[in-house]
C-alpha cells in the first residue's frame, strides 16, 4: 500500500498542504518514497503542563508541531527519524489516559490520544513503519534512548537531596541523564551525552559519578525505563535547557 501511494498524485497533494501549513519557517518535506500515513491532534506531555500538538506519521520521519490555526497553521516544527523510535504503552492515571512513550536517543517524551482506539492506530502504524524502515536497512532496532522529563508539578522538593524546596529563588532544573527534577546544587555538574548535544549538559550529581566512573552509558539509564518506576509516577524527557522542546513557556 505505501509503496503504491509513494508517487501518487493525491499523497503529493498532501504533503504539499502540510508544509504549506507550516510555511517557511518548516523544513521541505516532500521526498521521493515519502508517503504521508495519517495525522491528529495528541496531547504532549511538557514541561510544565500537557499542551496540544498535531502530529504527521509519514512512512520514514514523525512530524509535530504548536498549533496557531487548526488545519491551517502551524509553527515550531519538530521532525524525528523513525528508525530510531521505540514506543512503550503508559498506564492509564487520571485524566492522562490512552498513552504512550515515544522513544529516541536524542528525545523522549510522553503522548496521549483522545480513546483508546485511536492510541491503538497510532502505535501500531508506528511500530509497522518502524519495522519497515528497519527491514529495508537490515538495521537492528535502537537499543539507547533519551530520559523523559519529570514535569515540574511532580516535585515540590528536589528529587535528589530532599531537601531544597522549589521557589521562584529556588528554580527547578532537569537532569538530562536521568530526567529527575533537582535544584541546583544538586546538578551543577556537565557531562558529554553525544546524542543530546555536541556540548556538555546538565546532569544531577548522581549521575555525573556514575558517568564519570563509567557505570552509566551515555544513553538512558534502565532503572528509569518507563512510567512509574521512579520515586515519582512520571519517570523521566530531554530537551534543551531547562525549556520543554517547543517553546521556552513549557
Amino acid at each position: 500500500m505505501v509503496d503504491r501511494l509513494a508517487n501518487s498524485e493525491a499523497n503529493s497533494k498532501r504533503i504539499m498542504v502540510v508544509e504549506g501549513c507550516f510555511g517557511t519557517a518548516g523544513q521541505p518535506l516532500a521526498i521521493p518514497g515519502r508517503v504521508l500515513i495519517g495525522e491528529g491532534v495528541l496531547t504532549k506531555l511538557c514541561r510544565k503542563k500537557p499542551k496540544a500538538r498535531q502530529f504527521f506519521l509519514f512512512n520514514d520521519i514523525l512530524v509535530y508541531g504548536n498549533i496557531v490555526i487548526q488545519k491551517k497553521k502551524y509553527n515550531k516544527q519538530h521532525i524525528i527519524p523513525l528508525e530510531s523510535v521505540t514506543i512503550d504503552t503508559v498506564e492509564d492515571e487520571g485524566d492522562l489516559r490512552n498513552g504512550w512513550l515515544i522513544k529516541t536517543p536524542t528525545k523522549s517524551f510522553a503522548v496521549y490520544a483522545a480513546t483508546a482506539t485511536e492510541k491503538s492506530e497510532w502505535m501500531n502504524h508506528i511500530n509497522k513503519c518502524v519495522a519497515d524502515l528497519l527491514e529495508k536497512s537490515g538495521k537492528s532496532p535502537s537499543s539507547e534512548h533519551a530520559a523523559v522529563w519529570v514535569p515540574d508539578s511532580e516535585a515540590t522538593v528536589c528529587m535528589r537531596c530532599q531537601k531544597i524546596k522549589f521557589t521562584p529563588v529556588s528554580r527547578r532544573h532537569h537532569c538530562r541523564k536521568c530526567g529527575y527534577v533537582v535544584c541546583g546544587p544538586c546538578s551543577e555538574k556537565k557531562f558529554l551525552l553525544p546524542s543530546q548535544s555536541s556540548k556538555p549538559v546538565r546532569v544531577c550529581e548522581f549521575c555525573y559519578e556514575q558517568l564519570s566512573a563509567g557505570q552509566l552509558s551515555g544513553g538512558f539509564s534502565s532503572h528509569l525505563d518507563s512510567f512509574g518506576r521512579s520515586p515519582s509516577k512520571f519517570s523521566a524527557n530531554n530537551m534543551s535547557d531547562d525549556d520543554d522542546d517547543d517553546d521556552s513557556s513549557d
